[in-house]
């Protein structure tokens, strides 16, 4: 399978290495129990962790995550810091930063891209988030309307992460029986999940850039 590294000029950059090797049937077919202790804090599949902070109902848990609940209310605080006091207040934004590499560690074991068991906060794993922050003046009218800007996006990644789930599931049963994960899902969960994790960084003001509108 092809490398997993996508490089873009978009400031927030998503790498799952692909895994290589047979693939762990037994954890495989346990993952969702083996996941909820990651699921619980950082969320699941799907597209509404960030978003929680506009739509509170939007996703439930088993989306928004207990520290993804903490990171979208850091990014209301922060949303008040930035437009009042030109300031993005760097405990918050290391809050949010925190809570979206420990996504991304747990959104590649939930999605069966990695076997590894994901780590409880920072450490090394085969899947992570780099994220190139927002500095100096602020743009005000993009952090003011942020929560209008975002529902394009909130829109059709709701639509993409109900496919993905299916995908998911198709793949957990190849894995399970052939112990291969078909590259054509592999590759279009992987670039929903990119999609989601650049959209859920634009949602947590780390960034100022608006999300292009692509798997890549």
């Amino acid at each position: 399978m092809a490398t997993a590294q996508f490089a873009s000029p978009y400031p927030v950059t998503v790498d799952v290495q692909p895994a290589a090797g047979p693939r762990d049937r037994l954890t495989i077919g346990f993952r969702i129990i083996l996941a909820i202790p990651h699921v619980v804090l950082v969320g699941g599949l799907g597209f509404a962790a960030s978003l929680g902070v506009w739509w509170n109902d939007f996703g439930g848990v088993f989306v928004l995550g207990v520290l993804g609940a903490v990171a979208s209310v850091c990014a209301v605080i922060s949303w008040f810091a930035i437009m009042f006091a030109n300031q993005h207040p760097p405990g918050l934004r290391d809050l949010c930063l925190y809570y979206l590499r420990w996504r991304a560690r747990g959104l590649a074991y939930v999605a069966l891209f990695r076997d590894e068991y994901p780590p409880f906060g920072d450490a090394e794993y085969p899947a992570s988030i780099s994220v190139v922050l927002a500095e100096g003046e602020r743009d005000k009218k993009s952090v003011g309307l942020r929560i209008f800007y975002l529902i394009p996006h909130a829109i059709v990644l709701w639509a993409l992460s109900i496919v993905w789930m299916v995908t998911s599931i198709i793949a957990w049963f190849s894995l399970l029986l052939n112990g291969t994960y078909p590259e054509s899902l592999y590759n279009f969960g992987l670039g929903v999940m990119r999609w989601s994790l650049r959209v859920e960084a634009y949602a947590l003001l780390l960034v100022d850039e608006f999300p292009p509108f692509s798997l890549e």
